[in-house]
């Protein structure tokens, strides 16, 4: 029953192995691990030494790390942020969180990430920083940005939320602007449900953002007690019946309403509101079910590399529009998304298959229901992302996806007439 049931799923608890389920059970039982303790400086050290940078600083979210990012650059209120559309809302609350306020930069037509001609136009007087998205673990052109940045004396903060291990001409992504961060997600490159990173090489910088990290708090036990219980309640219990009569779906909106379990995004973001668990620092256990992963994180994206050629080879001569391939990138494929007119349609009918294939929304701010207004978005100033976020399907890349899975997904797909 458990296999014919569980779906084929881009997001819900897609990278935890039996491993992570474990150790987040056996934490749930720890609880004077779950604050304090040496795991985040130990994530700290380990994530320097992989990317090599100068300095890494550990808080409970993506979200946070922008926000201390930001909080160190000293911008006048009011002071605009260059960031792309076709973004989600955790990329762009940070920024009015802080006083700060996003201008939306358009999509380049043959790729995901920031358009570098819109770029060039919506830049003004009150710009004091640009934010590079790497969407979906393709490296935005870091060397057409990083001289525009610099000519135009911005700071440049590169987003690597979707990016883990991805690299533009032999550097790893998050090594190449002033600042960068990281997310550690449910659906990230590496999750510990929540988590992030802020790095730096730049020295007063870091201080600044040290500064801010040791002032922040450490989250509650009860919302740590609900991201310890996330990869456990959804492993062990929800996806088994995912598709049995619609019971796993039902138990996830059940353990949401009751708050067992937290969404990835509260209905507050999408109304630009900030939750009271922004920011916080990142809770030992967190840490720990990070460190974990980071242990992984090899072997992962070699997976989804190996997923995302299986995807290209079986869909190249197809008609769907297929991601390109950038010279001197090395992609990590977040997930292989594609685009074709009727995304939407396509779907809805491989859900009723039971295999839960990801769109971008049909917003270019996601969630769908976000608020554009609240975020500042006006609505036909990005046109590409507007078009990309309602003709692009996303295809799961992750370490519980198998060869069999992405057959059956490029199977469905060729169907298609």
């Amino acid at each position: 029953m458990c296999k014919k049931f569980k779906p084929i799923s881009i997001s819900l608890s897609p990278n935890t192995e039996n491993d992570d389920i474990r150790l987040a059970l056996k934490l749930l039982f720890l609880s004077w691990k779950w604050k304090r303790g040496n795991a985040s400086n130990q994530l700290e050290e380990i994530f320097k030494k992989y990317l090599g940078v100068k300095y890494a600083f550990s808080f409970n979210s993506g979200r946070t790390s922008l926000m201390a990012i930001l909080n160190s650059l000293n911008l006048k209120e009011g002071s605009e942020v260059l960031t792309q559309a076709f973004t989600c809302n955790a990329a762009v609350n940070p920024i009015l969180w802080s006083g700060l306020n996003p201008i939306y930069v358009d999509c380049d037509k043959d790729t995901f990430n920031i358009s570098f001609d819109d770029l060039e136009r919506k830049i003004t007087p009150k710009s004091g920083a640009v934010m590079v998205q790497h969407t979906f673990g393709l490296p935005a052109d870091m060397d057409r940005i990083a001289k525009f940045a610099k000519d135009h004396s911005l700071i440049l903060i590169e987003d690597c939320a979707h990016s883990l291990g991805a690299e533009f001409k032999d550097k790893k992504v998050g090594t190449i602007g002033d600042a960068a961060f990281f997310s550690f997600g449910r659906d990230k490159i590496i999750s510990s449900v929540y988590g992030g990173m802020a790095v730096t090489n730049n020295d007063e910088l870091a201080q600044k953002i040290k500064a801010y990290q040791e002032n922040t708090k450490y989250p509650g036990f009860y919302w740590t007690a609900q991201q310890l219980l996330h990869p456990v309640l959804m492993n062990y219990l929800i996806l088994p019946v995912y598709n049995f009569f619609g019971f796993g779906k039902i138990l996830l909106v059940i353990f949401q309403k009751l708050r067992i379990l937290s969404k990835a995004v509260s209905s507050k973001e999408k109304r630009s509101g900030k939750p009271y668990y922004f920011p916080r620092r990142m809770s030992n256990a967190l840490a720990l079910m990070a460190i974990h992963q980071l242990e992984k994180l090899g072997r992962f994206n070699d997976h989804r590399r190996k997923i995302a050629d299986f995807y290209y080879q079986n869909l190249k001569d197809s008609e769907f529009i297929l991601p390109e391939k950038i010279a001197g990138s090395k992609n990590v494929f977040l997930r292989y998304t594609v685009k074709n007119f009727e995304a939407h349609q396509i779907i809805k009918k491989a859900w009723k298959k039971n295999i839960l294939i990801g769109d971008w929304y049909t917003s270019p701010i996601i969630p769908a229901d976000t608020n554009l207004q609240s975020v500042k978005y006006k609505t036909g100033s990005c046109p590409n992302a507007e078009e990309d976020s309602k003709i692009s399907l996303n295809l799961p890349t992750h370490i519980n996806i198998t060869i069999n899975d992405a057959g059956k997904i490029t199977d469905f797909l060729k169907t298609l007439k």
